[in-house]
C-alpha cells in the first residue's frame, strides 16, 4: 500500500458536567505523524514537524482562522456534547 495519508481530526475533550473544561482541538496529520495541531486553551496552531511550524506560522497569521476554531468550543463542542449527554442520560 504505497502512498500518503492526510487527514483532519477534530475532537472535543472534557470532564465536566456544566462543560466548563472543554477544550476543542484540531489536528492535522501526514503518514500518522501529527504536523500541526489547534488547541482552543492555548489558542494559536503549534507545529510538531519542520513543516507543521510552517503551517502553524501561517494559520497563525489569519484572524479570522484562528477566530473560526476558538469559536469552534461553542458552535460545535458544548452544542453536540449537551444533545450526546442529554440522550445518554435519558436512557439511564
Amino acid at each position: 500500500a504505497d502512498g500518503y495519508y492526510e487527514y483532519t481530526l477534530n475532537e472535543c475533550v472534557y470532564s465536566t458536567s456544566d462543560y466548563s473544561d472543554m477544550v476543542f482541538l484540531l489536528s492535522m496529520s501526514f503518514n500518522k505523524v501529527v504536523d500541526v495541531q489547534f488547541n482552543s486553551t492555548v489558542g494559536k496552531c503549534v507545529g510538531f514537524t519542520e513543516e507543521g511550524v510552517k503551517y502553524a506560522e501561517n494559520f497563525n497569521k489569519d484572524p479570522a482562522f484562528l477566530q473560526q476554531q476558538k469559536a469552534a468550543v461553542d458552535t460545535s463542542c458544548r452544542h453536540n456534547a449537551q444533545i450526546s449527554d442529554s440522550s445518554v442520560r435519558d436512557k439511564a
